[in-house]
């Protein structure tokens, strides 16, 4: 009989889990790159490339259209190559993904004040009333009432086991929460490597537009010379650094976002480590 016992506890430790895998698509972020390079292109082609923008259109068009006179400050931009529908690119990939994360991060941090969650479950689990607590859950409707859910329905269960000892109840609803939060986490960081790596790469495409056209520019001059290339170069300048502008602009907006939802998600995390910890150490005072 005394070799039966530590079977049945393995047994009883390896019971099964309310922690489900949740089948989210990312379909997001390979197509929406894709859609966003194609939408680039058709705004520099079509809308900002349009023949009646300019006083000396190309009738020949083509894929990249030679048109001359822009009318407009903002159709100056096309002058700026072909790097600026890339640019536009990176910009509709920058609102694309602070869209889908802002919904997502939204929908993640529940209703309610996350602070305030925990201090109702705590009073509900100090009353011994764990179906109140998980009403409450069920009400913040969070990543971190999604954890604790999990994690009380596990305090539930080990409140009526007579097969483990308290230190091992106590590390099963811990790991019950380390499951639910491998769970959330990875639902709420996704894609942010978007944001990241667009926030260092829009810069560098800004550059490489701004020296390419520098380069036009001066070849320019070189080959016509006189005070009439001298405008020409100064106008090619100008058109050139539209590329540098857009660039800085959109990885701006991508560390600015980055930043705010790195900052949002540790508030989360940080939400989410502490309702495991009030678990753990309730069951642990209150049923020993």
């Amino acid at each position: 009989m005394a070799e039966t016992r530590p079977v049945a506890t393995a047994t009883a430790a390896k019971s099964s889990t309310s922690v489900q895998p949740k089948k989210r698509s990312n379909a997001i972020s390979w197509v929406a790159p894709v859609v966003c390079i194609i939408a680039g292109y058709v705004i520099w082609r079509f809308l900002l490339g349009d023949p009646s923008n300019f006083t000396q259109p190309d009738p020949a068009g083509g894929f990249w259209p030679h048109h001359k006179g822009p009318k407009g400050g903002l159709v100056r931009m096309y002058e700026g190559g072909i790097i600026v529908p890339l640019l536009i690119a990176t910009f509709l990939t920058v609102v694309t993904f602070v869209i889908e994360r802002l919904m997502t991060i939204l929908k993640a941090t529940g209703t309610g004040n996350i602070a305030e969650f925990i201090r109702k479950v705590q009073y509900h689990l100090a009353n011994k009333n764990v179906d109140q607590a998980i009403s409450e859950c069920d009400r913040q409707k969070g990543s971190v009432g999604n954890v604790m859910k999990a994690g009380l329905r596990k305090y539930k269960e080990m409140i009526s086991n007579t097969e483990l000892d308290t230190e091992q109840k106590v590390l099963a609803i811990q790991k019950e929460v380390e499951e639910a939060t491998a769970l959330e986490l990875p639902m709420l960081e996704k894609n942010l490597v978007f944001l990241s790596t667009i926030a260092s790469v829009a810069t560098l495409l800004g550059l490489l537009g701004t020296v390419l056209g520098m380069i036009t520019s001066f070849a320019a001059l070189a080959s016509d010379g006189g005070g009439g290339a001298a405008a020409e170069l100064s106008r090619g300048i100008s058109e050139a650094l539209y590329n540098t502008a857009l660039g800085i602009g959109t990885s701006a907006i991508a560390i600015i976002m980055y930043n705010i939802f790195t900052t949002k998600i540790d508030s989360i995390t940080y939400g989410i480590d502490e309702s495991g910890f009030t678990l753990t150490q309730s069951f642990a005072s209150l049923y020993k």
